[in-house]
């Protein structure tokens, strides 16, 4: 992969030494794992750091026989970046919702690049900030409609990851259950509520292209209280 292309799908590299990226990609690995594939188990956080190419995975939280979906992160994101800088164990592992394409750095030229470019460093800084202000956020929403809660993930995704087509932006088909996990409210909400909008014409669900159209952004983002 080109340092351009690269540097274009990834925010964390927009700012990064062309040189940086030259070595980073060299040291590189690249994985291709089928749709419900794990691609990190619970014992091997830390170990490196991965970036998402093409595709969907979820990050699901391990208690037991419980099993939690806390995010849902398409192409352009990363993760493993907070096991390598914290250097703690995780009970957490990703699984493919998709087939999915990805880069992988080894925990040690990962943190060996950071060092190397202090634009990436203060930029990696200014991702995890935002992402802590995301959770944040997500907490302020504990106690609004569950309409409200869903619209901010839709509005989320489509924001984040979502490709626009000639009507609509597209996003994966995300499984109800993890849909309502990462929304905070239960599986039959997500499903009345998704039938609702697809009745008002807001959203159109193909199972076949396993796609979600958002064809209003406009509404789902006055519902969710962003306008």
């Amino acid at each position: 992969m080109q340092t351009e292309a690269f540097s274009e799908l990834f925010p964390l590299f927009s700012a990064a030494n062309p040189e940086t990226l030259e070595w980073l990609l060299s040291v590189a690995t690249e994985h291709e794992y089928p749709a419900n594939r794990a691609v990190l188990m619970e014992d091997a956080w830390g170990n490196a750091v991965y970036f998402l190419i093409s595709g969907w995975v979820k990050v699901r939280r391990l208690a037991g026989d419980k099993v939690v979906t806390l995010a849902i992160l398409g192409k352009g994101d990363f993760f493993g970046e907070m096991a390598i800088l914290d250097e703690s164990p995780r009970s957490t592992d990703v699984i493919a919702l998709s087939p999915v394409h990805l880069l992988s750095v080894s925990a040690q030229r990962f943190i060996q690049t950071l060092f190397k470019d202090a634009q990436l460093h203060h930029r990696m800084l200014q991702l995890m900030v935002r992402r802590l202000r995301q959770t944040n956020f997500r907490f302020q929403l504990r106690n609004r409609p569950p309409a409200v809660k869903l619209a901010n993930t839709l509005v989320a995704l489509a924001e984040n990851y979502g490709e626009k087509t000639e009507k609509a932006i597209q996003i994966y088909n995300i499984p109800l259950k993890d849909l309502a996990d990462v929304t905070d409210i239960s599986t039959e909400e997500v499903t009345k509520i998704m039938a609702k909008l697809v009745e008002k014409g807001w959203v159109k669900i193909d199972s076949q292209r396993q796609a979600i159209y958002l064809i209003n952004m406009k509404q789902l983002t006055h519902l969710a209280g962003h306008a």
